[in-house]
């Protein structure tokens, strides 16, 4: 889709349409004077309110080159902020598109460029590509239509482009079937898109891991006839810090989970391919950051393997030793993500990384607390995680906070190894992050269990059904903020 930043008067706009934010209990801004007749049709006759969700078309506006001009419900003023604008443009795509509409201007009134942009990318996107027939239309251009020029204008439209266009690469990525997406084929993605932004990729293979000792990691991909990759891709500053921070990003990248003996029941299972959205949005984020060029050095990190069920498959009561050296008794096979994390995790302190962040479709359980709703976020330090929230609250991505008391570190304990990949089922997300702090001592270290918001069972106005491509935003954020 085509995205552009145009200065020009309302009536000059030449589009299929052009849509206006208009809010509860406010009057038409002086730009709508034209249309003022048809807009107080519309409230008196209660078709239209300015509420957040409505939408309202005129068609053939007189005195306007465009043809259609569209009314959207922003709500209370006060209250549409950035995460407001960013889906009232996803939905304002999404419902013209299926209309006919190829070419949608949006009047920006002064308010950031980079959501209303994010928003037209990610409600353009469809996860139908595999389609050879589709009922899904496409928007072909969005322009941003703003009333004055200037850098930071011009500074929040790319921003906007960038991560729009990086959160849909994730999406992508966790959209394409196990058949298609092999870790050797996701690590080759991987290393196509460091090559194009011009970053630094290592893939580790399974002789190295296995030199190195990463018992933990490997023990999830025995099963499989597909071998695993570690991907390492590294962003470093231009001009290089005075700080010595190095942050690390680390994404769960299980590109298809059985569950291994521990074998998950049939329905749904098909939806175990996104259990690699963590490394997606990894990749897509540091996607984002080559483009954006934060001042902190950044390396990601994603375990690729398959989880699979054969006679040569892990077994429940085996005992693997991680990269660290602490072994661990495999008490169910389908707790593979945390195995494969934690030997990502010591490498990533090994390479000297300062601060670390996970994120990882790790547990049922965290769905079951939170829903679809919020990030369960889990953290050893409450400085790190009141950055990476605030970053998330800037980013329209909610997270919430998770307690890590010392008592559920009992759960985790073991008569015949260090300590056992799970804890029983109550409290199942807190132990499975307990897990992981076993091997970040400390290291500031956040925790992102994104199981329940990777994945959209079902369409919502403003996305489409699939992968979510979650946490990308707030990564960027968080590097670029640094």
């Amino acid at each position: 889709m085509e995205t552009k930043l145009l200065y020009q008067p309302l009536p000059q706009i030449d589009a299929d349409a052009v849509a206006v934010v208009l809010f509860e209990e406010e009057s038409a801004p002086a730009e709508l004077k034209f249309a003022s007749a048809w807009l107080d049709e519309l409230k008196s006759s209660g078709e239209f309110s300015g509420k957040s969700g409505e939408l309202a078309v005129l068609h053939q506006p007189q005195g306007m080159k465009a043809k259609r001009l569209v009314a959207v419900g922003g709500g209370k003023k006060p209250k549409f902020d950035s995460a407001a604008l960013r889906k009232a443009a996803g939905s304002t795509v999404r419902t013209l598109k299926q209309k006919g509409v190829k070419s949608l201007a949006w009047l920006l009134d002064g308010r950031a460029a980079e959501a209303a942009v994010e928003g037209a990318l990610l409600g353009n996107f469809e996860p139908d590509h595999h389609k050879t027939t589709s009922d899904a239309k496409s928007l072909e251009a969005f322009h941003v239509v703003a009333a004055a020029n200037g850098a930071e204008i011009e500074q929040s439209f790319e921003r906007g482009r960038i991560l729009g266009e990086s959160q849909n690469f994730s999406r992508e990525l966790a959209n394409e079937p196990a058949n298609l997406l092999t870790p050797l084929v996701l690590a080759a993605k991987a290393e196509a898109m460091a090559k194009e932004s011009g970053l630094d990729c290592e893939i580790l293979d399974q002789d190295r891991m296995m030199q190195l000792g990463m018992g933990s990691l490997l023990g999830v991909s025995q099963g499989s006839a597909e071998p695993p990759a570690l991907i390492i891709i590294r962003y470093t500053p231009e001009t290089p810090s005075k700080s010595t921070d190095h942050l690390a990003l680390i994404g769960k990248g299980v590109t298809f989970d059985t569950g291994g003996v521990s074998i998950k029941p049939a329905d749904g299972m098909e939806k175990m391919k996104y259990d690699m959205s963590g490394g997606a949005a990894v990749l897509g984020a540091m996607r984002a950051l080559a483009k954006l060029k934060p001042s902190i050095q950044v390396t990601a990190f994603v375990p690729a393997v398959e989880n699979m069920v054969s006679s040569k498959a892990q077994r429940p009561g085996d005992i693997v030793k991680s990269l660290n050296g602490k072994t661990i008794e495999v008490l169910n096979t389908d707790a593979e993500g945390r195995l494969i994390l934690i030997d990502a995790i010591t490498y990533a302190k090994r390479l000297g990384c300062t601060h670390l962040v996970d994120a990882a479709t790790l547990t049922g359980a965290i769905v079951v607390a939170l829903g679809h709703v919020n990030i369960g976020a889990f953290t050893n330090n409450e400085d790190f995680l009141a950055t990476v929230m605030t970053a998330a609250k800037t980013e329209g991505e909610k997270m919430w906070h998770m307690p890590l008391d010392d008592e559920y570190k009992e759960l985790l304990k073991s008569p015949f190894a260090d300590l056992a990949n799970i804890g029983g089922r109550w409290g199942g997300a807190i132990s499975a992050a307990w897990f992981l702090r076993e091997f970040v001592d400390d290291t500031p270290w956040v925790h992102l269990d994104i199981a329940g918001t990777a994945w959209l069972d079902d369409a919502k106005p403003d996305m489409a059904k699939g992968p979510t491509g979650v946490c990308v935003r707030t990564f960027a954020k968080l590097a670029l903020s640094w």
